[in-house]
């Protein structure tokens, strides 16, 4: 039995989509990326959305913004266990990268760790909704208040997760939050991110650096260039120091069918977790992650504790021989990744829930099919790691 670590979530509505691109002639972006914008808009309630080419480049234009349009600078809070791209726009616009550990549970940042690393030179909060999961925002945002510090959100990993203490969706609590679209997220594009503003003006400020810098997307009433009314003048007309990150038009038009899907694919994914938790929870030896408010549950981690310890790359080799797809958590502990020689960062060093899930722990799919079978044989081949 094959187990991947994520499925294709077409079908011929995709396809259909894209042959009405391809019969309107319009490949590059366009009215279908402005329509999945609006209706990304109004489902997950922000204020503006702005779609481009990746979760990556959406991270990459959050910390431009930051940067160009508020001129911040020093150090940024981040988690010790994220995706590379989380990291590498920060370190590319000249912050500092202020790492603070994860929690063991949660495996998302932890609250009780992040006073003790600000100081005079920290800007902002850059927090990671992992795998799923939400952060504890009730106490980040008590935190960011506190020290008047921007908080911004990598939600790529966390498409309809829902923090209920807030009652938001993750990606929308912060002052922008970033999505990723790729093959193996929640709504695949295949290629294609998005970035939720809580203002029109920071939303209109993304649309320009999207785009080679300029003005031509900008709408008339905007804050951020006054147009001539001249479309000779406004069309090549450069205002921000941008970049071409913009998405293809049939990824808009993907994006609105599998935003359509998505309730009953959030649904199954839910049913797949309940599954996963109730079998696992009590299982000597492992420690999954803990939720908080309503996961959308990327995949499931699996940690090694007690006579389970040491026996990942053993666990690994039998997952794999048995058609088990399995990874690390993302990235483990980023600053043992080689890249961090490249980076200036700030080590607290006390990383020890990071440093632990690096060594011990590794995660397994969820998907949109009912996978119970699958984490039947997880299950029964954990169970035989003696």
């Amino acid at each position: 039995m094959k187990y991947p670590l994520a499925c294709d979530t077409w079908d011929q509505r995709e396809i259909k989509a894209i042959h009405e691109v391809i019969e309107g002639g319009r490949y590059t972006m366009g009215p279908k990326v402005k329509q999945f914008e609006k209706e990304f808009c109004d489902y997950f309630k922000c204020e503006d959305a702005v779609m481009v080419n990746s979760g990556s480049t959406a991270n990459l234009l959050m910390l431009a913004i930051l940067r160009e349009k508020y001129k911040l600078g020093g150090n940024i809070i981040v988690p010790a266990v994220s995706w590379s791209t989380t990291y590498f726009p920060a370190y590319q616009y000249g912050f500092h990268l202020n790492f603070v550990d994860i929690d063991k549970d949660t495996l998302n940042i932890d609250t009780t760790k992040i006073e003790a690393a600000i100081d005079a030179e920290t800007c902002a909060i850059f927090a990671v909704n992992l795998l799923g999961n939400s952060c504890d925002y009730k106490k980040i945002k008590e935190i960011a208040d506190k020290h008047g510090l921007v908080l911004i959100e990598d939600n790529c990993e966390s498409l309809g997760a829902i923090n209920n203490d807030l009652d938001k969706y993750t990606g929308t609590i912060g002052k922008m939050g970033s999505f990723s679209f790729f093959f193996s997220h929640h709504l695949q594009t295949m290629e294609g991110g998005m970035i939720a503003c809580q203002s029109k003006e920071d939303a209109d400020y993304i649309r320009s650096l999207r785009a080679h810098g300029w003005c031509r997307d900008l709408p008339d009433n905007n804050n951020i260039y006054t147009k001539t009314g001249d479309p000779f003048k406004d069309s090549f007309t450069f205002v921000t120091p941008g970049y071409s990150v913009r998405p293809l038009e049939m990824s808009g038009a993907i994006g609105s069918v599998q935003l359509k899907k998505w309730p009953e694919m959030r649904r199954q994914r839910v049913l797949n977790a309940e599954y996963f938790t109730e079998k696992f929870k009590d299982l000597f030896g492992i420690r999954i992650q803990t939720e908080i408010g309503s996961s959308s549950w990327f995949g499931f981690s699996i940690i090694l504790e007690n006579h389970l310890k040491g026996k990942r790359d053993e666990l690994v080799k039998k997952l794999r021989d048995s058609g088990v797809e399995c990874r690390p958590i993302v990235a483990g502990n980023f600053m043992k990744n080689p890249v961090i020689d490249y980076i200036t960062y700030l080590d607290h060093n006390n990383y020890d829930s990071a440093n632990y899930i690096h060594d011990h722990g590794l995660f397994i799919g969820n998907d949109v099919r009912d996978l119970k079978e699958n984490i039947d044989m997880v299950y029964d081949i954990i169970k035989g790691l003696v």
